[in-house]
């Protein structure tokens, strides 16, 4: 979804801002939706105060960013930067076997427009992403802001190991081919190369499914999936070549490096200074639309703190001079990139 503020000149790009409102199964209140609502301040504000700006004004608000329905994730912000074409979104199935193409169908929302930039889609003049750290680092500071100068590489794999399906009582235990087993090696081997790289690599193991999942059945097929971040495609690139030694089943390999840009980024950072409010820089460990925005147009990120570093969790929680910092610092920014006529 795309709301429009024009400008006195309607001819230059848009300088927008958005994030995503779709969350995981047990999703705080914060992540995404923040950048949204701080979007929304943006434009009331500039309205209260009788402002036009020079360029038009946007916030979006994309389509699946975490993918815990639809697999890919970001799916919206990645079909409208061309990481991957509008039918692949539009075909990947649920765990119910609905289609994207069906749900939007269901709801009313299959849209008439273009949907990426490829397409026919309004290319931005700049782009900015308001979002809760979803780390403990700035609270750990004591700064109300972070600079985002970038976000960790992601790759993402899904993991079949197959074994046999046995009778739990009568099969000798070295006799078995129990792939619950060895596919808990191959987790702990997911771990072993994270650590391998650090300080700043990641490794993490999130879904996991047994088959047949029954208490005196010897699993006969385990699947599972691994996130791999690391700061710069070499690092990224020996974690996946790590995996792949351990575990030949590997695929979908996911995005690499994105580094924001520095003219934006200064205008966040001077956003901060003008306000009076404390900031640093820091990079995103987790992915965010504008990871793929920034394939486009010149992007940057704000961040704020979140409590204890805490998200993906139902208690996650943001203290309100910090959120109201961050929609002051985006509205600073996104008045510089667009100008007041």
């Amino acid at each position: 979804m795309f709301a429009r503020r024009e400008g006195s000149d309607p001819a230059r790009p848009a300088v927008a801002t958005g994030s995503h409102i779709d969350t995981q199964p047990t999703g705080g209140r914060f992540d995404g939706n923040y950048g949204v609502l701080a979007g929304l301040e943006v434009v009331r504000t500039l309205d209260e105060a009788g402002l036009r700006t020079r360029a038009p004004i946007e916030v979006c608000v994309w389509t699946n960013e975490e993918g815990s329905r639809f697999v890919p994730v970001m799916m919206g912000s990645g079909v409208y930067a061309g990481a991957f074409s509008l039918e692949h979104a539009l075909s990947a199935r649920d765990r119910e076997g609905i289609s994207v193409r069906d749900a939007l169908a269901a709801i009313g929302f299959a849209g008439s427009e273009p949907a990426s930039v490829e397409s026919g889609a309004p290319r931005f003049g700049a782009y900015f992403e308001a979002h809760i750290e979803q780390g403990p680092v700035l609270e750990a500071a004591g700064l109300p802001i972070g600079v985002v100068t970038g976000a960790l590489g992601q790759r993402w794999f899904d993991v079949v190991v197959t074994g046999q399906e046995a009778h739990a009582g009568p099969t000798p235990m070295d006799l078995r081919r129990d792939a619950l087993q060895a596919a808990t090696v191959l987790m702990q081997q997911v771990h072993a190369i994270a650590m391998a790289e650090q300080p700043h690599a990641r490794g993490t193991v999130g879904f996991v499914q047994v088959h047949p999942n029954s208490r005196n059945v010897i699993p006969g097929r385990v699947t599972f999936t691994v996130d791999f971040r690391h700061p710069d495609a070499a690092g990224l690139a020996r974690m996946e070549a790590a995996l792949r030694a351990a575990c030949a089943s590997a695929a979908v390999p996911g995005r690499l490096e994105v580094g924001f840009d520095p003219r934006l980024v200064e205008a966040v950072r001077q956003g901060a200074r003008r306000l009076g409010l404390g900031h640093q820089d820091i990079v995103s460990g987790a992915g965010h639309d504008a990871v793929y925005v920034a394939r486009t147009a010149p992007t940057a990120m704000i961040f704020v703190p979140c409590k204890d570093g805490i998200s993906h969790n139902e208690i996650e929680d943001a203290r309100p001079e910090h959120l109201a910092a961050g929609c002051d610092v985006l509205l600073q920014a996104m008045v510089e990139a667009a100008e007041v006529a």
